[in-house]
């Protein structure tokens, strides 16, 4: 990481001369300016921050303003709000020559929180579980696929027939992860010198899906790491020409990517979990119970529900196991390892949103003192435990229906999500697709 004295005798001495102000948006994507460093120096721009469109909590994914939302609308004429750089954030970018990056928090003109924004709607829920007594540590673990096509290829091919990096299934395959070791070593590395503490990568369960794995940390800190190194991935990755993507489901007949987040809770520098006591118990019955009306937050896109199927390495149960991957929460490590990790996540989270979701339901557990169910032993998939919603629809109404979200997270929050499922939806409804046209242009 970097401090502002540290920051300013590198742009005196001309080693950096860029600093990219950025946030994460709806759609988890970094948004923001490239501050001149110098700029970014002489004006105290980490005390003031720069001003943004609010239009950036209101868009879909192709840039779109959307109707519906109470922060950011034409009837208020889409104004601005601030980009206020939190410092303990700032580092250095090494794939970007001359260039750091510091994270922002995003605020009305009068200080107060954009509540909605995605790292609001995780510091809220910290911040109501320190309340009483606790600090939610947190690992994500994402995959990804990389493919031989530049961005610009994979566009220019509608991003279909692309080419996995290695043409066979490279789970944990050292010989096959070789030929990728460039790139990944680059990813890795990169990552270290951004400040990440890097453990290890991996292949994954099909061919070219890959996995860089994080040293947790608490979650504010690990959504922030998990936000810079998803976006720099990809960045690295057209700097060498190929393309990577974290696309739950990039293809029907190719195994989704996943983000399994491990959650703790921790008193006194010590994890309140080890042991499985009575608080362990609690949360998770609190994701049992909450799983449901925060798939929102858990599966945000179209394209999540199309992870879940049996056999498929993603769950499609709200049963709990001990390390058993067939479930939608395993318990894993032992004493003061011991956590939760949830597999319902896919690539393509808000981490923001996913960690401040769990930790919201666990704290409803707590609150509530929930009876934990029996750990299913066996086949989840084959079981005739309760299921997460298989299509966004189904969350959508799950969150319409439910009050733990709105309890937990605020009125103004959900229904700005909400406003969000409902958007994706009905866009999708809209579109025309290929499987429509290859079924019924001819045949139909």
């Amino acid at each position: 990481m970097l401090t502002l004295n540290e920051l300013k005798r590198d742009v005196e001495n001309g080693s950096i001369d860029t600093v990219v102000v950025a946030f994460t948006d709806m759609q988890g994507r970094l948004m923001g300016k490239r501050v001149h460093a110098q700029y970014f120096v002489d004006e105290n721009v980490a005390d003031h921050g720069v001003e943004g469109c609010n239009y950036l909590l209101a868009l879909d994914m192709e840039m779109d303003p959307i109707p519906g939302y109470s922060i950011a609308s034409w009837e208020q004429g889409y104004g601005d709000f601030a980009m206020r750089p939190d410092p303990e954030t700032l580092r250095r970018i090494p794939w970007l020559e001359g260039t750091a990056l510091v994270l922002c928090d995003v605020t009305w003109n009068d200080g107060s929180p954009v509540r909605p924004s995605p790292r609001q709607v995780l510091k809220a829920q910290v911040e109501r579980a320190r309340a009483v007594g606790y600090e939610p540590m947190v690992g994500s673990e994402l995959e990804f696929y990389l493919l031989k096509e530049s961005f610009e290829e994979a566009h220019a091919k509608h991003y279909r027939d692309l080419t996995p990096s290695v043409p066979y299934i490279l789970d944990y395959h050292i010989l096959a992860t070789t030929y990728d070791e460039p790139l990944l070593r680059q990813i890795r590395n990169g990552m270290y010198g951004a400040g990440i503490t890097v453990e290890s990568s991996k292949g994954e369960a099909w061919p070219g899906q890959q996995e860089v794995n994080f040293k947790f940390a608490d979650a504010v800190t690990m959504a922030d790491n998990h936000s810079v190194y998803k976006n720099g991935a990809k960045e690295i990755a057209q700097l060498n020409g190929c393309s990577i993507t974290f696309m739950a489901k990039p293809d029907h007949s190719w195994i989704g990517s996943s983000c399994h987040i491990h959650t703790s809770l921790w008193r006194d520098g010590e994890n309140a979990f080890a042991g499985g006591p009575e608080v362990f118990k609690q949360f998770l019955a609190g994701w049992i119970a909450g799983a449901k009306e925060m798939a929102v937050f858990l599966a945000p896109t179209i394209n999540s529900y199309k992870r879940y199927a049996a056999g498929s390495w993603a769950p499609t149960t709200l049963a709990w196991g001990h390390d058993n991957r067939t479930c939608g929460f395993r318990i894993v490590g032992h004493g003061a390892a011991q956590r939760i990790e949830t597999r319902i996540p896919g690539g393509d989270v808000n981490p923001y949103l996913a960690f401040g979701a769990l930790i919201a339901a666990g704290l409803h557990g707590i609150e509530q003192g929930l009876d934990l169910p029996p750990a299913l032993e066996g086949n989840a998939y084959e079981s005739d435990a309760d299921r997460f919603p298989s299509t966004l629809r189904e969350a959508i109404e799950a969150l319409e229906r439910g009050t733990i979200a709105r309890a937990a997270l605020g009125d103004d929050v959900v229904d700005h999500y909400l406003n969000y499922a409902r958007t994706e939806q009905r866009l999708f409804d809209e579109v025309v697709t290929c499987y429509e046209r290859e079924r019924l242009f001819e045949r139909g």
